[in-house]
């Protein structure tokens, strides 16, 4: 395995249960886009303050539309271009908690057939004709009982495609008055958790790898390397699509430049 000899340790002596599949070559990133934010401009993200930051930057259904379609959907996954098959939404269900908010996670089964003991938030493949908001909203009733009435749907962030999958995926962002009373289905879920944004937004929690495999990805640089996120959250890391849209939702929310925000995906 070829590897930049400058690369950390993948979270120190952090422990976490998934089996994360590696390239055959990878090589330090970037700094978090917020790192030279002062610790004090790292936190304090009340939900009022994430509805404002997400207004500023047009991701509120007052201000525009979900976009109809993600700005990658001319490629998908593997070395060749098709179109995505799939549909699916995701939840960013937000509560604050003493003056800081949390957002829901999960843990998927290890018995499902695919994305099996990822972190991910909660939501699916979406019925045929169904919105992104019914999708999410529908989807975090099944795996982890949150009531749809205790959800306000306020925003969203980017769609993305999924590369292993080639499913588009659009994140609906919500909120609820407080901490809700949550049963997982096991079936799906294995577990579910609340991380604070200041705690993502900690140093230490966030690190960037540069990837490149044999295939050509959507997005990768010249010399073929695509920028992987991951966070370190209790017990887990969180990479994947989830780290991408949390990335989004932190770099709103800090005033930090989002790195994909001028990606080619052609």
């Amino acid at each position: 395995m070829v590897r930049d000899r400058a690369v950390p340790a993948r979270f120190g002596d952090h422990e976490y249960p998934q089996v994360i599949p590696e390239p055959d070559e990878i090589q330090t990133g970037s700094p978090a886009p917020w790192a030279t934010l002062a610790p004090g401009e790292r936190e304090g993200f009340t939900v009022s303050l994430v509805r404002e930051r997400l207004r500023e930057a047009g991701r509120t259904f007052d201000v525009a539309p979900m976009p109809p379609e993600p700005a990658e959907l001319a490629t998908g996954a593997g070395d060749a271009e098709r179109p995505v098959e799939h549909r699916s939404a995701v939840l960013i269900a937000l509560f604050e908690e003493n003056g800081e908010t949390q957002v829901i996670l999960t843990r998927r089964a290890a018995n499902l057939s695919s994305h099996r003991g990822e972190i991910a938030l909660p939501g699916g493949r979406s019925d045929h004709g169904e919105t992104s908001v019914a999708t999410a909203l529908r989807e975090a009733r099944e795996e982890v009982g949150l009531d749809p009435a205790l959800v306000t749907p306020v925003g969203w962030l980017s769609p993305i495609v999924t590369f292993a999958s080639g499913s588009a995926i659009w994140p609906v962002v919500g909120v609820l008055e407080r901490r809700p009373d949550l049963i997982i289905d096991p079936g799906e879920v294995e577990r579910v958790f609340t991380v604070a944004l200041a705690d993502l937004a900690a140093d230490g929690a966030f690190l960037e790898e540069r990837w490149r495999r044999s295939s050509a990805r959507p997005g990768a640089d010249r010399e073929g390397f695509l920028p992987i996120y991951f966070y370190r959250v209790p017990y887990d890391v969180v990479w994947g699509a989830t780290a991408r849209v949390l990335t989004e939702l932190l770099c709103v929310v800090t005033g930090a430049k989002w790195p994909d925000a001028d990606r080619v995906w052609a």
